[in-house]
């Protein structure tokens, strides 16, 4: 109602406010909610940014080291000690802070479950870096793409995939695709390819006996940290005898390193090598950080657009040829990717499955497989940001 002549603005109906006299809660609900998208699409953003930089930065990083460092193995080497190193002192670090013991595994647990998913982890990984000798960045992307071709095959060898039509259409589609970038390729190397190949090879394996170990929730290796302290080690061992007898004679009369004349170029060498093994570090754990925080869709999506980035930037930057037919054939391994992924990520909203394992084949330079301990950690965020907008 209004009061006429009284000089007064007209009285309308004050609206609904909460209790504290602020703004309406539905608006105040769809603002916070609004917040919350935008936090989680600049965090997703900056994680993805932090994930691309150690990834993509250690394969041209090791690519450049081995032009004038031809001893791969031993790079690897240094790098699982640097990453057992950081792991122990993260360990140590959080153990302080939360004042709870971390696991520690029996040594029968430790050589019978732990061993067989070390070997082929050390395999994988260093046969991939010794490739660097031989081959480009692209084929080396490309053919190491084909992990997931490998993952299926031993995934349905172990009966941890059903067998469906969708399954062989993928493996097609990825071995199609190799077959077609690697045909008639200008740079391409037979030792370097069968090096990767086998790697690829290897890999499957691994992933395969990384989602058994994980999947045995006593041994408590859920936590990334835990997982890169307990196989540092034994990747160590297991790669030792390779580097003996390929590298150990060629490493110990090198100038480099045993037989060194100048100090400075001693402690360059050492210090490259170091920071490779920072960011072999930094690769896992962002990967840790970027599935924890979102999902590992987002990994897999993130890994395929990734792969793009790494060819695009060794043509540009390294001038690695790529003709037509072999983009064609990349174009057709990435859509096997993407179908698997789509088909993961349906299978898993049909069954209603919890996430507890994630990324499992989905990006085949993973270097660890990894698990979020809060699977609820997106709507427990949303309803912060709804709560703190209602307050």
């Amino acid at each position: 109602m209004e009061r006429v002549g009284s000089g007064h603005q007209p009285l309308r109906e004050a609206a609904p406010t909460d209790r504290a006299g602020e703004l309406p809660l539905p608006r105040m609900g769809r603002w916070a909610l609004d917040v919350a998208f935008l936090w989680r699409a600049v965090l997703t953003l900056g994680l993805v940014l932090l994930y691309y930089c150690f990834s993509i930065g250690i394969t041209f990083y090791n690519k450049w080291l081995t032009k004038s460092f031809h001893f791969p193995l031993f790079m690897t080497m240094l790098h699982l000690a640097v990453i057992f190193l950081f792991s122990a002192l993260s360990r140590a670090l959080v153990q302080c802070s939360s004042h709870r013991a971390r696991v520690v595994l029996s040594w029968t647990d430790y050589l019978r479950r732990v061993a067989p998913t070390a070997l082929a982890t050390a395999l994988d990984v260093g046969l991939s870096n010794w490739s660097f000798l031989y081959i480009t960045v692209s084929l080396y992307t490309m053919t190491k793409s084909s992990a997931v071709l490998f993952i299926l095959i031993f995934s349905l060898i172990f009966k941890l995939e059903e067998l469906r039509a969708a399954l062989v259409l993928v493996v097609l589609l990825i071995a199609g695709g190799l077959f077609m970038f690697t045909y008639k390729s200008t740079q391409f190397n037979v030792e370097g390819f069968a090096l990767v190949l086998g790697a690829s090879f290897i890999g499957g394996i691994r992933w395969t006996l990384t989602q058994m170990l994980l999947q045995k929730a006593e041994l408590g290796l859920q936590n990334p940290i835990d997982t890169m302290f307990h196989l540092q080690p034994l990747m160590f061992l297991g790669l030792f005898p390779l580097f003996a007898v390929f590298e150990g004679l060629h490493l110990s009369t090198s100038e480099k390193i045993f037989r060194f004349q100048d100090t400075g170029l001693l402690l360059r060498v050492l210090g490259s090598l170091f920071l490779g093994g920072i960011l072999a570090f930094g690769l896992g754990f962002s990967e840790f950080l970027l599935v924890s925080r979102t999902s590992s869709l987002t990994l897999s999506i993130a890994g395929i657009f990734k792969e793009v980035c790494t060819l695009l930037l060794a043509a540009h930057l390294l001038g690695d040829q790529i003709s037509l037919l072999n983009w064609l054939g990349f174009a057709l391994c990435l859509s096997g990717i993407s179908l698997h992924v789509a088909l993961k990520a349906l299978h898993a909203r049909g069954d209603g499955a919890p996430k507890s394992l994630k990324g499992l084949g989905s990006n085949p330079d993973l270097e660890l497989l990894l698990r979020t301990s809060q699977p609820d950690e997106e709507d427990n965020e949303e309803e912060y940001f709804v709560a703190q907008g209602q307050q």
